[in-house]
C-alpha cells in the first residue's frame, strides 16, 4: 500500500501541540520561563513540529480507518504517512529497521518484537475484546471441539509469537492437549485466508479482520480467545522516535488524537462500522462485528497495563512461545502521557 502524506494542519489543536512541544523542549508554558516572548516560543515549537514526519504503522488499515472515520488527524501540526502491513511480524521488522515510528499490535507480538529489539518502547494501550480472534474450521469439518485437534495440522497467523499462537496454546491446554499433539504451521493471514477458502487449510487460528470475515463467510468458530487472551493491544514507538524531542511531542499528540477517535467510535458504532466497511472493503455485516470488538479504549500505558502484560509475558515464557523472559517495565514509557 502506498504511503500517503497529509499536510500540516492549522487549528486550536495546533496551538495545543505547540504548548506540548514547548514542555518537551524544556520550556515552561509561561514566556518568562525561557526568557523569550510567548509568541516566539510558539513559533519555535511550531517550526520544530512542522519539520516532523511520523511514519504510522498499521495492520490491515485498522488504525487508519478509525482515524479517518473520526477525522482526528485532519489538522496535525506535523506531517505523517501510513505504512500498512498484513500482520505484526512484518510491521515490527519495519519498525526495527527504522522505517516505522509508531506501531499497533497485540500483546504477544509486542513481547516477541522486544526479544529482537529491546529498545522499542510501549507507549499506549488499546483495550478490546478477546473474541476478536480464535480457531476456525469449516462447517463440514469433523473437528467439533478442541480435543479433536489431536493429530491435526493447525495453521497459525501470522508468525511465532502471535496472539493466535498464544490462543491456540491456551485452548490446547484447556482441552488437555499439549502442543506436541498437533502440527503447527505459521503463515501470513492473506495466504492463509486463500488456503482456508479453497479448502487446503482445515484448521486456522487467526485474528480480526481475517477472523471476522472468515466467520461471516461460514467458518465455524471452534474456540475464541475469551478467557485465554488479554484483549489488550499496544502502541510501540521506536527508540529513535521517543528520543527525539520534536517527534516525541508529535507522538504524544497523535496518540491523544487516536484516543479521541476511539471514544468517537464507541459513541457512534454504526457510523464507524460503515466507514470501516467502505475503507477496507469488508462487507458491512462483518465490519459491524469486527468494529464492535475492536480495541477502541485507548490510553497512555499505565502501571496496571504493564502488570497485565507482564503476566502474559511470564505465561508465554513458561510455554516457550517466547525464548526468554521479558521485563515489561523496562520496555515501557509511561512518561509520554505528560508530553
Amino acid at each position: 500500500m502506498p504511503l500517503i502524506d497529509y499536510p500540516v494542519g492549522h487549528s486550536s489543536e495546533r496551538l495545543a501541540g505547540r504548548r506540548r512541544a514547548l514542555r518537551l523542549l524544556g520550556c515552561a508554558p509561561l514566556a518568562a520561563a525561557c526568557g523569550v516572548p510567548r509568541a516566539s516560543q510558539a513559533r519555535v515549537a511550531d517550526a520544530a513540529l512542522a519539520k516532523v514526519t511520523l511514519i504510522l504503522g498499521d495492520q490491515a488499515t485498522g488504525t487508519r480507518s478509525l482515524a479517518q472515520a473520526a477525522g482526528v488527524l485532519d489538522d496535525t501540526p506535523y506531517r505523517f504517512r501510513w505504512a500498512n502491513f498484513q500482520g505484526a511480524a512484518p510491521l515490527f521488522e519495519a519498525q526495527r529497521a527504522g522505517s516505522v515510528d509508531l506501531a499497533p499490535a497485540g500483546d504477544l507480538p509486542v513481547l516477541a518484537a522486544a526479544t529482537g529489539d529491546p529498545s522499542l518502547k510501549i507507549v499506549a494501550t488499546r483495550a478490546g475484546s478477546a473474541a476478536a480472534l480464535g480457531i476456525l474450521v469449516h462447517q463440514a469439518s469433523s473437528v467439533r471441539r478442541v480435543a479433536d485437534l489431536k493429530g491435526r495440522t493447525v495453521f497459525v497467523s501470522s508468525a511465532r509469537g502471535s496472539i493466535s499462537q498464544f490462543q491456540l496454546y491456551g485452548a490446547l491446554a484447556e482441552a488437555g492437549l499439549s502442543v506436541n499433539d498437533v502440527t503447527i504451521r505459521f503463515v501470513l493471514p492473506t495466504d492463509a485466508f486463500s488456503g482456508f477458502t479453497s479448502g487446503a487449510i482445515e484448521v486456522w487460528a487467526t485474528f480480526d479482520p481475517y477472523f471476522g470475515i472468515a466467520a461471516q463467510h461460514g467458518a465455524r468458530v471452534l474456540r475464541d480467545g475469551v478467557g485465554i487472551n488479554s484483549g489488550l493491544g499496544f502502541f510501540t514507538a521506536s527508540a529513535s522516535a521517543v528520543a527525539d524531542s520534536a517527534k516525541r511531542a508529535a507522538l504524544a499528540d497523535v496518540l491523544r488524537r487516536l484516543q479521541r477517535a476511539g471514544d468517537w467510535a464507541l459513541a457512534h458504532p454504526a457510523a464507524y462500522a460503515q466507514v470501516y466497511s467502505t475503507t477496507t472493503r469488508v462487507p458491512l455485516e462483518a465490519a459491524a462485528q469486527i468494529t464492535k470488538r475492536a480495541p477502541l479504549q485507548q490510553r497512555f500505558v499505565t502501571d496496571a497495563d504493564i502488570a497485565a502484560l507482564q503476566r502474559v509475558a511470564d505465561v508465554a515464557c513458561r510455554s516457550a512461545i517466547l525464548p526468554r523472559r521479558i521485563d515489561v517495565r523496562a520496555i515501557s514509557d509511561p512518561g509520554l502521557a505528560t508530553a
